[in-house]
């Protein structure tokens, strides 16, 4: 009688495959993320980034969109930089309205439906990788953009070694590095290259409450010069605050936008310059207009008013008697053109404040950060976009990016 054998299982192997199976059944199953909500580096090292992009000019609310490309691993001269910080400027705004004399150019090398553009000229960045033949910049530096244009509203891009400017990232913010090479820049350059200015010598300024005019009263008051800084009224205790935080930056003098229209204000900057007998021979312009023209009206023979900007749209109406018998000079200044042709100056200037900003003796502009994650929205973007172009604003905006 023949039998037939049947093997049992070890009774450790059998306790150990119903504990595993029973796990299975209790232990709850990671739902699948959606696919926009994928995010990753491939074994191959691409990259996932995103950038706002514009097809065609007009109002960044009906033309920006948020797109989403791959970033291949950099070879030769490339290098994959991840931003950590950019500023919204109102010249940022005006290339994506095309009111801007520079806008960088419309291409398809994103991989979008239609060729189109990334805003913002301002940043800093981390380089995540370079390629071979990469010398000045490696692994882990900070860096900024070379020249305007650079597209700068996106999480990360891949640009030729040369388009980019190491910095000493030591003792800095990326939102200090980031915002260092427009306004800071224009404020020093104009106090510097116009006209001869010595310690105890007055420039005047409107808009001193920017960017570029903190800059201004902070540069000036360290190299012993007097200001007189023209801001928008305000009532209250905002304008009293207002007042208080431009003389604690180093204004020798503060006004508002209606003082300097008034009848007898020319006898006011006579007073504060000891009769006239102090050199009042800069005017520092970003408003333009009749608003301009009273800065102008103040300036001793001989002296210069700089424009670099034109808020009120307005132009300015040049007395010939200003021209004749007070021989002012008008003219203008545009930090990303002098920038272009003196690239070596400007790595210079930016080093320099830097330094300041190291050492605590230069303080930034105030900033409204907004936050760009990998899950933020394109609603929340463009809301912080819109709010640049709003009168009244506690600081500048400025894109912090995080978990991208």
């Amino acid at each position: 009688m023949s039998s037939t054998l049947r093997s049992s299982p070890c009774p450790s192997l059998l306790l150990k495959s119903r504990t595993i199976a029973h796990q299975r059944k209790t232990s709850p199953i990671p739902a699948r993320l959606p696919l926009d909500r994928w995010r990753h580096i491939s074994a191959y090292g691409y990259t996932q980034a995103k950038a706002l992009v514009y097809p065609k000019h007009g109002s960044p609310a009906d033309v920006l969109n948020l797109h989403t490309h791959s970033i291949s691993p950099p070879h030769t001269n490339l290098i994959t930089l991840r931003t950590l910080a950019a500023p919204l400027n109102p010249a940022d705004i005006n290339q994506v309205q095309g009111t801007y004399p520079t806008a960088p150019p419309f291409t398809q090398e994103l991989g979008t439906a239609q060729p189109s553009a990334v805003p913002g000229n301002e940043a800093c960045f981390e380089v995540l990788s370079a390629g071979s033949a990469c010398k000045s910049v490696g692994k882990g530096d900070w860096v900024i953009p070379r020249r305007t244009g650079l597209g700068t509203w996106r999480t990360h891009l891949q640009v030729a070694e040369d388009k980019v400017m190491k910095v000493n990232k030591a003792g800095l913010k990326a939102e200090q590095v980031a915002t260092v090479s427009v306004n800071p820049v224009t404020a020093y350059r104009m106090l510097k290259d116009f006209t001869p200015l010595k310690e105890g010598d007055w420039f005047f300024q409107n808009g001193a409450n920017s960017g570029v005019g903190r800059a201004a009263v902070q540069l000036g008051k360290m190299w012993g010069l007097k200001s007189i800084c023209v801001v928008r009224k305000r009532e209250g205790v905002e304008g009293e605050a207002l007042y208080k935080e431009m003389q604690e930056l180093g204004a020798t003098v503060v006004v508002n936008d209606e003082e300097i229209m008034e009848n007898g204000f020319g006898e006011r900057v006579k007073e504060w310059t000891n009769g006239g007998r102090e050199t009042l021979n800069l005017a520092l312009n970003c408003v333009g207009g009749d608003a301009g023209m009273a800065l102008a009206k103040t300036l001793d023979a001989g002296g210069t008013m700089v424009t670099y900007g034109a808020m009120s749209k307005s132009p300015l109406r040049v007395g010939a008697g200003m021209l004749i018998f007070k021989d002012l000079r008008f003219v203008g200044f545009w930090v990303s053109k002098w920038g272009d042709r003196f690239p070596d100056e400007k790595e210079k200037t930016i080093d320099e404040v830097l330094g300041l900003i190291r050492d605590a003796r230069f303080k930034n502009v105030p900033m409204v950060e907004v936050p760009w994650s990998y899950e933020t929205k394109k609603e929340e973007l463009l809301d912080a976009v819109q709010g640049t172009l709003e009168g009244f604003r506690k600081g500048k905006g400025i894109f912090k990016f995080g978990d991208t």
